[in-house]
């Protein structure tokens, strides 16, 4: 079934059919110029109107990690204080502040999102920035190191740490990343055969 893709079989591996979600990993430092490698590549995923509402908050420091720790909840509590890196994914609701940037063809696009119920603007916030996480997990898979996204955790606890209780910005996944460790893995579970997903009209 490969030989239908362009993209190289060692490429095909490596991004979807040995990638994993890592429970565990080595204490291999993440670098600065990996996660800027990284973004470089997957800034050009789509988006709805070019709005790009995901925001990244890079947990370094044992202080910052041990704030976010304790919003974390069972498993992911251990899992997030042993990680290399930690990253906390968040859409912002006024992504529409950036329109005259990065939307440049509809002059009136951030003054008509204004306009709208902040409810709205935080729809179309979520289903986006969920659209980059998946890149961003692709383009973490690409440097060769696993990512390990996770929804269990206090979004309004962690809001309120990191970026105040008024913030545009909530959080809808903490991801470890790094070079898998000891145990990475559970057992990979079944897929969904093509039937079983497609239907043509």
């Amino acid at each position: 079934m490969s030989d239908a893709l362009v993209l190289d079989k060692n490429a095909q591996d490596l991004l979807f059919r040995d990638a994993r979600t890592a429970n565990t990993f080595t204490d291999e430092p993440v670098t600065d110029e990996q996660m800027r490698a990284i973004h470089d590549l997957v800034k050009y995923g789509p988006t709805s109107m070019n709005n790009q509402p995901l925001r990244v908050t890079v947990v370094r420091s044992a202080e910052a990690r041990e704030r976010l720790v304790a919003h974390m909840t069972g498993n992911n509590a251990p899992k997030t204080s042993t990680a290399p890196l930690t990253l906390i994914l968040s859409a912002d609701s006024d992504f529409h502040e950036h329109f005259p940037t990065v939307f440049p063809i509809a002059p009136d696009a951030r003054d008509n999102f204004a306009q709208m119920p902040v409810e709205s603007r935080e729809g179309m916030a979520d289903l986006n920035a969920s659209l980059q996480v998946a890149y961003l997990i692709m383009g973490v898979r690409a440097a060769g190191l696993a990512a390990g996204p996770m929804t269990g955790f206090d979004a309004e606890g962690i809001r309120k740490e990191f970026f105040g209780a008024e913030s545009t910005q909530k959080p809808i996944v903490v991801m470890n990343i790094g070079k898998p460790g000891p145990d990475a893995w559970f057992d990979r579970m079944p897929r969904m055969e093509y039937e079983q997903v497609f239907t043509e009209v």
